[in-house]
């Protein structure tokens, strides 16, 4: 069941049966058939095919291209449908069944695609998980962990808690959300020891995406077995409220998810979890448009966060040209855009005190550390960069956010816009953040490539 959906023989093996159940379904027609249909079938499979690849680049439904393969297993699912019409009448039943087996490989091939893509569902044991809704590993409720906590229970690894947060104060609905409690927060002397940070995911994304795909649980843990048990509170925040919303964590017309952050999610946690409420040990970590959301929160509020780990985010919020963005987000409100456009936000503020930042990109190249300066900021324009370039995304964003007196470092990491960049990439940030933000037994290192701390 622990079988790689995003890597090695068992994608391979489905393509392989894939090509032969469909050629089988195929097999040997009449030549009138296979002049009239067969053409056919080729046409829908590059009709669909070309619809698909058009209705994701008008949506912005992705930051990175999708691999080419998943273009033609597309095409294939719509010719092997075609088939499967065409022939139906006047077909012996097995070549029935066998059409329509070929339709369900290769509409399996086009979820492993994407999967492949993204690494949301990295193994068959994540699929089977997500789709019996079962439990985490080390999971428990709220009223499981206090009890814990009341007898001074120490648990040999972190415990991840399911909560229900309330969305009186953003009108956001959301789904339950988990919170990573390391071990010494069962037996510390007071659980404000321990900061917290907020990660967020991508696009189409579930709270349990980071602690699975992202590795986050498993990283949590063994970083904590490493500073005696400390390791900062996490905390896996909802930011879309249903797979097919997406946010890009504002308030707008989608749904309040930047309120539902900074007004539901940081006070249920300190008042439910005991953490500290200053923002010199509050963070936020996030990943392709949760990268995006990690910047904007953090300098939208730099009064409860003083660190944000932004891996592969964009310019701003995306949901198609700066048009239909403004559009589909804000409902053609430019101002209310304008509020969540990073940049801008960071010249407008002034020099800001106490924010330092972590940009992470899925490229190659040099970590470049920027200094906080007193130099008059850039013209922050977006416009001129490509939102595609990961690499130049950062370096633009930092820069401004250096004029702005937040000090950062752009950090590539090589690999894919995916879920294994992202778990690599907080992995390596981790030691920083978590002395960053005051964890106990966690000495404060520098961002990479900047000088060490007094």
């Amino acid at each position: 069941m622990d079988l790689s959906l995003t890597g090695g023989w068992l994608p391979i093996a489905v393509e392989v049966v894939a090509v032969i159940v469909l050629g089988v379904a195929i097999g040997r027609r009449s030549r009138a058939w296979r002049l009239k249909w067969l053409p056919l079938s080729v046409a829908m499979g590059a009709a669909l095919a070309g619809g698909v690849y058009w209705l994701v680049g008008y949506l912005a439904l992705a930051d990175d291209p999708a691999p080419a393969s998943l273009w033609w297993w597309i095409g294939l699912t719509a010719a092997a449908a075609t088939v499967t019409v065409t022939g139906w009448h006047g077909t012996r039943w097995s070549r029935r069944v066998t059409s329509l087996l070929a339709i369900a490989l290769c509409a399996s091939c086009v979820a492993l695609g994407l999967d492949a893509w993204t690494g949301y569902l990295p193994t068959l044991n994540s699929v089977w998980d997500r789709a019996t809704g079962a439990s985490l590993p080390n999971q428990t409720d709220e009223a499981g962990a206090m009890d814990l906590r009341r007898q001074h229970v120490r648990p040999a690894r972190g415990v991840l808690v399911s909560v229900t947060i309330g969305d009186d104060a953003s009108g956001f609905e959301h789904r339950d959300e988990l919170v990573y409690l390391p071990p010494a927060w069962f037996t510390g002397d007071s659980a404000s020891d321990l900061p917290a940070v907020i990660m967020a995911g991508g696009e189409f994304g579930h709270p349990a995406d980071w602690p699975t795909a992202g590795g986050a649980q498993h990283i949590a843990d063994d970083f904590a077995t490493a500073h005696g048990g400390n390791a900062p509170v996490l905390v896996f925040a909802d930011t879309s409220g249903r797979f097919s919303n997406d946010t890009e964590c504002v308030d707008g017309v989608r749904g309040n998810a930047a309120d539902h952050l900074t007004k539901d999610v940081v006070p249920y946690v300190i008042s439910h979890f005991g953490v500290s409420p200053a923002a010199s040990h509050w963070g936020i970590v996030g990943w392709s448009s949760g990268g995006t959301c990690a910047l904007m929160t953090a300098v939208m509020h730099p009064d409860l966060f003083s660190a944000f780990v932004d891996v592969d985010g964009g310019l701003r919020p995306d949901a198609g040209s700066k048009q239909q963005t403004v559009a589909r987000l804000f409902g053609g409100d430019a101002t209310a855009f304008a509020a969540f456009d990073p940049a801008p936000v960071m010249t407008a503020h002034g020099p800001y005190t106490g924010l330092t930042g972590w940009f992470a990109t899925s490229t190659a190249g040099p970590t470049v550390y920027y200094p906080a300066t007193v130099d008059p900021p850039p013209d922050p324009n977006p416009d001129d960069v490509n939102p595609a370039d990961h690499a130049g995304v950062a370096t633009f964003l930092c820069s401004v956010a250096s004029s702005s007196g937040i000090p950062c470092s752009v950090v590539p990491v090589g690999g894919g816009h995916d879920f294994a960049s992202a778990a690599k990439v907080f992995d390596t940030a981790l030691p920083w953040l978590a002395g960053q933000l005051g964890t106990p037994g966690v000495p404060v290192v520098a961002l990479p490539g900047g000088a060490p701390p007094p």
